[in-house]
């Protein structure tokens, strides 16, 4: 390994949760790029809770089946939505910790089919497969493997195959399935045999992408409120599991396993709640996760319950449509990308003959190549004259760093590697100004 020091650096920078120094000897394969290049994902809950207000996680409270009737379900609605939003993939709860299935499993007569939603002839699964396949978006399971609802749960060999069966049907009845979210919250004290679910996972659907549990392509970013650390390490020894523990499991090696960032729409309530439209998070804040989360190298996986119908609730649909409208204004159009720069000596300069005003500096490494940058910053030289003014430093860059300042007039911006495992490998810059300058 090559350690490169950089313009009078000299720390190596260190962190016990994630192994930067490992990063360009692990590498991803091609099917955790795309997943990084997706960024957007919208996670939507939706099932037997939806129809139960008040009703949480593992309280025990009877639901009935008889309950569920969704007569206006349009899940070409909730495609449409994400697709003018800009998000690319969707992550659907087909079973959560109650143990309801939103499809006909012939394993449990607590699913759709004993509902009277379309005669018991419904499969909400189904109708999403085929609307995420209309609308090119990308469609990923969310299977809950804790189930309170089992009466075999605590039999852990019966509980593995009534796992496996599902997920057979889930994985071979509804075309290509994109990830399987797998939900570690309540798994605490529960011992699966991960090394046969995933092999049959794996050989159900050869590209899917496993989230968090058994043998992951992908991991949780630790918390719920949709932000990630900087600096944020592509390359981790370290897999926390759920967000009822503080426990994390540590890995027999180093893995490249990119982050994803979940959280909810409304404050409190992952399910659609009859009570809680007025904490539908205001357009500033979700530009806050976005870059705390996106422009921190991770993905943002953002949800909202349908309501009762089986449709998109309008203040968070209308929201969705006017977070990915902004993140379009803003970051849509650049000023100049990495043609227009010119690179010497690990510093990459943009400069113009009149000065120009800018409030954004977008970088992505070539992650193919490994994770390289470990220490960077971002710098003008101002308008008339001066010397070169720092705007922006941090640590990891990953697949995408945003770096937002207030605006300010230059000559010329700088990106400047100071630290770097190796020459580093910069496959997008972009300025941009958002801001309203006249």
């Amino acid at each position: 390994m090559e350690l490169i020091q950089i313009y009078g650096f000299p720390e190596k920078v260190h962190n016990m949760q994630n192994d930067a120094l490992s990063s360009t000897r692990v590498l991803p394969t091609s099917r955790q790029i795309e997943f990084q290049d997706w960024e957007l994902g919208l996670f939507v809950h939706f099932g037997i809770r939806t129809f139960h207000e008040g009703h949480s996680d593992f309280d025990g409270q009877p639901m009935s089946p008889a309950e569920f009737n969704p007569t206006g379900l349009d899940c070409n609605q909730w495609c449409e939505t994400a697709k003018k939003a800009g998000f690319k993939y969707l992550v659907f709860t087909a079973k959560h910790h109650d143990g309801f299935c939103n499809w006909p499993s012939a394993y449990t007569d607590f699913s759709v089919a004993s509902s009277p939603w379309k005669n018991g002839e419904g499969d909400v699964v189904r109708e999403l497969a085929e609307a995420c396949a209309r609308h090119d978006i990308k469609l990923g399971l969310y299977y809950s493997p804790a189930d309170w609802k089992s009466p075999i749960y605590d039999d852990p060999k019966a509980y593995d195959d009534y796992f496996v069966n599902q997920l057979s049907e889930i994985l071979t009845n509804y075309g290509q399935i994109h990830m399987l979210w797998l939900d570690g919250c309540g798994s605490e004290n529960h011992d699966y045999d991960w090394a046969r679910i995933d092999a049959e996972v794996r050989r159900l659907q050869p590209e899917i992408l496993i989230f968090n549990m058994g043998n992951p392509d992908y991991r949780w970013v630790g918390n719920e409120i949709g932000l990630a650390p900087q600096p944020l390490w592509n390359v981790t020894s370290e897999l926390l599991g759920s967000i009822l523990s503080t426990n994390a499991d540590i890995l027999s090696q180093p893995q490249w396993l990119p982050a994803e960032c979940d959280c909810r729409m409304r404050d409190a309530n992952w399910f659609y709640s009859d009570k809680d439209s007025h904490t539908v998070k205001s357009l500033s804040e979700l530009m806050g996760i976005y870059y705390y989360s996106v422009g921190r190298g991770a993905n943002l996986l953002l949800n909202i319950g349908p309501d009762r119908n089986g449709l998109l609730p309008e203040p968070d649909a209308g929201r969705l449509l006017e977070f990915g409208a902004e993140i379009k204004r803003r970051l849509g159009h650049p000023i100049a990308g990495l043609e227009a720069f010119k690179a010497e000596n690990n510093v990459w300069v943009y400069e113009s003959e009149t000065p120009f005003f800018l409030d954004h500096l977008i970088v992505q490494e070539n992650l193919s190549k490994g994770e390289r940058v470990r220490r960077y910053s971002v710098e003008i030289l101002p308008d008339h004259y001066g010397t070169a003014i720092p705007l922006w430093e941090a640590q990891s860059i990953g697949h995408k760093a945003i770096c937002s300042f207030p605006p300010v007039r230059a000559r010329a911006v700088h990106f400047r590697v100071h630290e770097s495992e190796g020459a580093p490998k910069i496959a997008a810059l972009e300025v941009h100004l958002s801001a309203e300058t006249a």
